[in-house]
């Protein structure tokens, strides 16, 4: 398989999961067949949209590609008429979403650099690829985007697709580096959602210094404790010189 088919097969792919993903969130708000449409399709394809438009390398392929619209809108009008609501439907479609986010950052990463990118710029492309459709579905149903928090390292796990995308692409091995992206980062999406790997809130570096002071002033330092251990030492010797036949 050549690089611009295994790339359309990978991209095409990403989107249809994607589209899923939307139309089950559209489901859950009861949304009619449009919204479904709307929202699936925001879902498949903003994060493609906007990496073709930051290129500007001409028109989105999401909009010269009959396969792009046609996923997007097929996987949505399925899950129209499929609720995918039961636990094997819902393990499916984080297996999707996860699938997708190695996908995409692959393709977007490949596709900055294949444009004359450097490094760093092809690696923030492929994660504006992977996680800007997300974004844009969570925000048209007033959510906050779930990659600003309690995701597990969603974008972590682009950062590192997308890299690895950069390294095998910049040796010549397009399909090896495609594949090891796409796998690893479902692998280890899997695992950061079953064993819940998150980053840590905001630090808050005066709470954790007051709490510092206070235990300081409740525990007696080492210093003093040896200052009194002295003390004790001094008495102690001071009394078997007063008391010699003690």
């Amino acid at each position: 398989m050549n690089p611009e088919d295994l790339f359309r097969l990978v991209d095409v792919t990403g989107v249809i999961a994607n589209g899923l993903i939307g139309a089950a969130l559209a489901r859950k708000y009861g949304f009619d067949l449009i919204g479904f449409l709307v929202l699936g399709a925001a879902s498949a394809l903003g994060g493609g949209l906007l990496r073709d438009m930051m290129l500007g390398i001409g028109f989105p392929v999401a909009l010269t590609d009959p396969w792009y619209l046609g996923g997007a809108f097929g996987a949505a009008t399925f899950a129209y008429f499929v609720p995918l609501e039961s636990k094997w439907s819902q393990r499916a479609l984080s297996f999707g979403d996860v699938l997708a986010l190695g996908c995409w950052s692959a393709t977007g990463a490949s596709k900055g650099l294949s444009a004359g990118l450097g490094v760093v710029s092809s690696i923030f492309l492929g994660v504006v690829t992977a996680v800007c459709g997300g974004m844009i579905r969570d925000v048209l149903v007033n959510q906050i985007p779930s990659i600003f928090g309690g995701n597990p390292l969603y974008a972590t796990f682009s950062v590192f697709a997308a890299a690895q995308m950069v390294f095998f692409q910049s040796r010549h091995q397009y399909a090896l580096g495609m594949g090891l992206a796409i796998v690893l980062c479902t692998i280890f999406g899997i695992l950061a959602r079953r064993y819940q790997w998150i980053f840590p809130k905001a630090y808050d570096l005066r709470t954790a210094t007051s709490k510092m002071r206070k235990r300081r002033l409740q525990q007696p330092s080492a210093k003093a404790g040896r200052r009194n251990l002295r003390f004790l030492r001094r008495q102690h010797e001071e009394q078997q010189h007063n008391n010699p036949s003690s």
